[in-house]
Parts: C-alpha cells; structure tokens; sequence
C-alpha cells in the first residue's frame, strides 16, 4: 500500500520532522508512543519500538532501519511484532516543498488476515489521514516548535 502527499514546506524540515519517532503519535494515527532503542548516531540497524492501536487491537512492534539516506529516505523492517512488515518513507523535494511517500507492505496473521479485504481499505485510509496530518502540522503555525528534533532520526 502506497500514498503520498505534497507538503509545502523544505525537504530538510518535513523529514526532520517525520523521521523522529519523539513526534510519531502526533502525526501517525494509530501510534500511542515510539521510542528509539538504538544509541545514536542513528543509521542502519537503528530500532524504533512503537506501541499501536488498530482495528480495535493495541501491540507493541519493533521496526529497524535496513536502508537509510538522511532527509530523504529510510526503510524499516520488523524484528518483532504481530505480523512481518516492511515501511518505507521516502522525502524528495517538489517545487517549493516536498512529496512524502509512505509505502507499508506486510502479511498480516490472525485476527488481522480474517480482516481480509477490510485491511487494506483501512490500511490505505489510515496512511492517507497521517500524510493529512503531517500537512496539516507542518504548513500550520507553529512549525518552529513542532519540528524539533534530528534528521538523523528514523520513524
């Protein structure tokens, strides 16, 4: 499953923002907290523990970066969780702003396959309304303070 979303503010800023998992649970909808378990600097191998709410199921998972290219783009895989998958964010610049693209592959198992088609539309509508969010916090007032934090940081 793929979406991406044009947002109107610097490649730097949008993936500095984005690839910090301290600002994961204000822009991904279903996060209820992300920690790094990684020591910086952060890069390949780096691991992100998530806590998640979805289709009425709370998990914890951890996701490591496999592939990562500072502000512009980081793939992470699942070392634990409920079901294998696989994220890629990918930053790149577009006009005067940027173009996030978020592409979630997975195999879901048990409560989650008998989801069946249900998954994936919920899925697709769930990774929409994060990039919505995420334009909507970084073209609104108040960027200055919400955009702390380190590009080196995966989500």
């Amino acid at each position: 499953m793929t979406v991406s979303a044009q947002i109107d503010r610097p490649t730097s800023e949008v993936a500095a923002f984005a690839m910090n998992p301290e600002n994961e649970p204000r822009w991904i909808g279903g996060i209820k907290t992300a920690r790094l378990l990684s020591p910086p600097p952060v890069g390949v191998g780096t691991q992100v523990e998530r806590v998640a709410a979805f289709l009425g199921k709370q998990f914890s998972y951890i996701l490591q970066a496999e592939e990562y290219e500072p502000g512009h783009k980081v793939v992470m895989t699942s070392v634990r969780g409920p079901f294998p998958m696989r994220v890629t964010y990918s930053f790149d610049a577009a006009g005067s702003g940027t173009r996030v693209t978020n592409r979630v592959e997975g195999d879901t198992g048990g409560f989650y396959r008998l989801a069946g088609p249900l998954m994936k539309l919920a899925v697709k509508r769930s990774l929409t309304r994060d990039l919505a969010t995420l334009k909507r916090l970084l073209e609104g007032a108040g960027l200055a303070q919400s955009a702390q934090g380190s590009d080196d940081a995966p989500a």
